[in-house]
């Protein structure tokens, strides 16, 4: 497996005081010398963390690969297809939400989905759906043309530690099992951290996990070389 960092809260940080400190360009060559096979940011609609100007900048500066998070969303997709990251995740969005609550319902919208997803599919750009480890969610993306789905491990992370632990961790096994067995590949991610990261050994296949909230809050005591090497080594 490959550790994708978020670097989402580096730039949340950022904007609290409305300056350029920390750098989230930083972040990102720092993440990438110490253990990250790519660097995932969401180009939220609202703006919140992430800015247009730190997409285009790390389209210019990263050696690895560039993971961009965004809803179905026209303008977003129009700067997805000018940068041309290495890959875009589809992801739910709702104005009111803390963070990302829960998969994309593609077996809702599977047309509109692969209809929003085409011009980035023929623009040579991967395609991840995010998604919850759920049999028709999991079907759904394989119609959609989509090369990968990303299971979203919150249910698993939130029961980390009691009783439901293990079938939530079932869910995301089985799913990644049917989503390979369909032709489609797998990563993870969504409150995963030191503590729980290890279970995903478990799940044969898994390509990549993405994990920042975790990651940038140990940074805070350890700084943020050590927080991306502990995790990579963790997933190694």
């Amino acid at each position: 497996m490959l550790l994708g960092v978020n670097i989402d809260h580096i730039a949340t940080l950022r904007n609290a005081r409305g300056g350029i400190e920390p750098s989230v360009i930083k972040g990102a060559m720092l993440s990438e010398e110490n253990g990250a096979a790519s660097i995932t940011t969401h180009l939220r609609e609202d703006r919140r963390h992430i800015k247009d100007e730190d997409v285009y900048a790390l389209t210019n500066i990263l050696k690895t690969k560039l993971n961009l998070e965004m809803a179905m969303a026209d303008d977003i997709r129009d700067i997805a297809l000018e940068i041309k990251p290495y890959s875009i995740c589809l992801v739910p969005e709702k104005r009111q939400e803390v963070t990302t609550e829960g998969g994309l319902d593609v077996a809702g919208q599977t047309k509109k989905v692969a209809e929003f997803i085409k011009p980035i599919l023929d623009a040579g750009i991967i395609v991840s759906l995010f998604i919850d480890p759920d049999e028709k969610q999991v079907k759904a993306s394989v119609e959609t043309g989509a090369q990968f789905i990303e299971m979203h491990t919150g249910c698993y992370a939130e029961c980390f530690g009691y009783p439901e632990e293990d079938d939530e961790f079932q869910k995301l096994k089985k799913a990644a099992e049917l989503a390979q067995n369909l032709g489609l590949k797998v990563n993870a991610g969504h409150g995963l951290n030191y503590e729980n990261v290890h279970r995903m050994h478990e799940i044969k296949g898994l390509c990549e996990l993405n994990i920042g909230h975790s990651i940038i809050s140990r940074a805070v005591f350890t700084g943020l070389p050590e927080a991306v090497r502990k995790m990579a080594d963790l997933i190694k």
